[in-house]
């Protein structure tokens, strides 16, 4: 089988990266850990199971998932978050291939859970993400926030990654607070202005795709929790973003 180097990014993550190490050793012969500063046992958990721990000031989701790849062995790279597991199925697709193409990268399936719930929902599934690619050809966009992999050819495995997204639904409502004020980091690092419309005009946009473009309305409880959940965590991010700018502007106002 062609090596291939495992990546994940971490922060706080005792409760998941374990597993997803080992998750990862099933395919890959390294597995490289990105820390951005846990203050729990992550690190300690890391080195146990067996990855290389490589400690980095967060860069923003993309930057900070391309960090690793220049100090892995191979070329060959499968990135997962760490509350991700490759299914059997994965695991035995990634097994079968020949991996002689440098130009492919290969695109899963991902089953996201809320507790041991697997919603399917409003675009939950399959939710497509391309997790394994070639890094002389491919890589991820220099996105800080939601990036994704940037390849010549994808190929779609009829394989699964395991999403363990959400806790419960309380963990989904904390978690959108965190990954908010995290998009709203990324939006005014990039240049993004502050308005006083995007937060209830992207909120409303993103009930209307996932209860009406992605069938939502017509999926039960689930359907509505996602549009719900989803429009709150873009209304949060505009609001964010544009307290940032306030923020900044009070802390000019009292230095001068």
């Amino acid at each position: 089988m062609t090596p291939i180097s495992g990546i994940i990014i971490t922060l706080n993550e005792a409760d998941n990266v374990s597993n997803c190490v080992a998750s990862l050793q099933r395919v890959c012969d390294e597995v490289i850990v990105v820390d951005s500063g846990s203050q729990d046992d992550t690190v300690a958990l890391a080195e146990t199971a067996g990855a290389r721990v490589i400690h980095q000031p967060y860069l923003g989701d993309g930057p900070q998932k391309a960090f690793a790849v220049p100090q892995a062995r191979n070329d060959w790279i499968l990135a997962l978050d760490a509350d991700e597991r490759l299914d059997e199925d994965a695991i035995a697709a990634i097994q079968g291939l020949a991996l002689d193409d440098p130009q492919q990268a290969y695109r899963f399936k991902r089953r996201n859970f809320a507790g041991r719930h697997w919603i399917r929902a409003a675009g939950f599934y399959p939710d497509p993400v391309t997790r394994l690619y070639n890094r002389t050809t491919s890589g991820y966009l220099p996105k800080k926030a939601h990036s994704s992999v940037q390849a010549p050819a994808v190929v779609d495995l009829d394989a699964h990654i395991r999403h363990f997204t959400y806790r419960d639904l309380s963990h989904w409502i904390s978690r959108i607070d965190a990954l908010s004020s995290r998009d709203a980091w990324a939006m005014k690092e990039r240049g993004k202005p502050p308005s006083a419309i995007n937060p209830a005009l992207h909120a409303a946009t993103a009930t209307f795709r996932k209860l009406i473009l992605k069938g939502g309305l017509f999926q039960g409880a689930d359907g509505f929790t996602v549009a719900m959940t989803t429009a709150f965590h873009a209304y949060m991010k505009y609001a964010k973003l544009n307290e940032l700018y306030e923020n900044e502007r009070a802390t000019s106002d009292d230095d001068a």
